[in-house]
């Protein structure tokens, strides 16, 4: 099939010798997220830090959600990658991608309960077919062989996109959007969030208010990108 079919990098579409992968270019271009980063949103730093060092950000006005990871530095190198994956039906790199985030996340899934992507809109997801968080979460939970429901949270309210709005109108946008699905409970368990990108944190905010009002016991996020902190 590969002789047939030759496999494309995920980021450029130039033959590559494996299926699912980037070629050197796209891998030198694209930024991983590893240590050192913000303990509490996964905000990388430039320069070393003590472990549990949270960022400025955070310190002054911390998140809700108990913690965040992020796989990519969302940049001019990862957009191309995300957007194709967000809209225009390039699906195929959904399993390179969620092994990506289940390595961002490890530390959180030793405790997690249940994987649940942040929703879209039903209109919008009737516009775009699918939810990518849906298929990102569905991805890692097979790689780390936990439960995942893709349907426990609900997007009840249509919002605006969150482009090119600042940090306070990112959150009245989404305030109030969300709901849990009818008869749903996450008393006592640990949630974890799977979005496509991190960028003020406003909506995981919103869900993490949710499910800690709920009775959840820990809300942690994993993205797979997440844009500079001061968007």
């Amino acid at each position: 099939m590969d002789f047939l079919i030759p496999p494309l990098c995920l980021g450029c579409d130039k033959p590559v010798g494996q299926a699912q992968a980037l070629c050197a270019t796209c891998w030198n271009a694209i930024h991983f997220i590893d240590k050192p980063y913000c303990a509490k949103c996964g905000a990388p730093f430039d320069f070393p830090v003590d472990e549990g060092t949270q960022c400025g950000a955070c310190l002054d006005e911390p998140p809700l959600y108990t913690a965040a990871r992020a796989a990519l530095v969302y940049d001019e190198a990862s957009k191309p990658l995300i957007l194709r994956l967000k809209h225009a039906d390039r699906l195929h790199p959904v399993p390179a991608l969620a092994a990506w985030m289940a390595r961002a996340g490890g530390a959180f899934w030793p405790e997690a309960d249940v994987i649940v992507p942040v929703p879209l809109h039903r209109w919008r997801l009737l516009k775009r077919r699918y939810n990518q968080a849906a298929l990102l979460a569905q991805g890692i939970g097979r790689q780390v062989d936990k439960r995942v429901d893709v349907d426990l949270l609900v997007r009840h309210r249509a919002t605006e996109t969150q482009g090119r709005r600042n940090r306070k109108e990112r959150k009245a946008n989404v305030a109030g959007a969300f709901a849990l699905r009818s008869g749903a409970k996450v008393e006592g368990q640990t949630i974890v969030l799977i979005d496509d990108v991190l960028t003020s944190g406003a909506t995981a905010d919103a869900c993490a208010k949710l499910l800690f009002a709920a009775g959840a016991r820990a809300v942690y996020v994993v993205a797979l990108a997440r844009a500079h902190k001061g968007n």
